[in-house]
């Protein structure tokens, strides 16, 4: 099968997990440096529906914040429920674009990301003209998924081959090691603080790592399929059994390990 078309997104899927995917952004936030303006200028990419983006408009409430994502139905999301002026005299909004190719067109204080550089082949030749776009003393700041070689992820690929799926989903490529990261930012003259975690989210619920996966994941192998039901349902249906195998659950609920990477670039004043 020939490489598939970019995954549709579903907001309301996304959400369902909304508190787990939010605590790795504020993890990031809480290392960030203070900005170097009064009034600063900060971009999101990959923003999703809005909700961690509106957690930046707390911490610089005069700010000018504007999310950028390549979903129409993430972005309409977060249009009708968080742009606007903020409580500080600052002012979020949204707008299309798409991270391989967005540029900054004016100097920003605060260029971060959350939980989407993942989906963007070849993220890491973009970190030149991102910093170059930072105001001296500003930051760049992502974190990405590590969990590649989980479960999760592998029982995903091997389905997605049995099932003639196989270019649909990126492989290990699809992020860079936290020595790279560190790497590729120092070359840059940053001072790049770098380092990664595993949470252990306890999901409940009927086959909650499914229903994590429908919302992000899994989202390339569910559109590709959009239009054959008979086989999404055989995929889903082999997937179910083998997650419950590899994630079983417990008297509290189904423990969910999920690695990932930190990176925090400081551009010199």
């Amino acid at each position: 099968m020939s490489a598939a078309a970019a995954p549709t997104w579903d907001p309301a899927q996304y959400l369902r997990h909304a508190d787990h995917r939010a605590r790795p952004f504020t993890d990031l936030l809480a290392r960030v440096p203070g900005l170097p303006a009064d009034r600063p200028r900060i971009a999101d990419l990959g923003c999703g529906p809005g909700n961690v983006t509106a957690v930046l408009a707390e911490r610089w409430a005069a700010a000018h914040i504007t999310g950028h994502d390549n979903s129409t139905e993430m972005l309409d999301k977060a249009h009708v429920e968080h742009e606007g002026p903020t409580a500080g005299g600052g002012h979020l909004d949204f707008a299309h674009a798409d991270v391989r190719t967005w540029t900054p067109e004016e100097p920003y204080d605060l260029i971060i990301s959350n939980a989407t550089l993942q989906w963007v082949p070849g993220h890491a030749e973009r970190f030149g003209a991102w910093v170059a776009g930072l105001r001296p003393g500003g930051t760049f700041a992502f974190q990405v998924p590590g969990n590649f070689d989980a479960p999760s992820h592998r029982l995903m690929r091997d389905l997605a081959t049995r099932h003639g799926l196989t270019d649909t989903l990126r492989h290990d490529d699809a992020v860079l090691t936290p020595q790279a990261y560190l790497g590729r930012l120092a070359d840059l003259g940053c001072t790049a603080d770098v380092w990664e975690t595993t949470y252990v989210h306890l999901l409940t619920g009927e086959d909650p790592v499914l229903d994590w996966v429908k919302g992000t994941g899994l989202r390339p192998i569910l559109t590709a399929l959009a239009d054959d039901p008979d086989q999404r349902e055989a995929f889903l249906d082999d997937y179910r059994a083998a997650l419950r195998e590899a994630y079983p659950a417990g008297p509290h609920g189904t423990p969910f390990p999920f690695r990932r990477i930190f990176a925090v670039a400081h551009k010199e004043a």
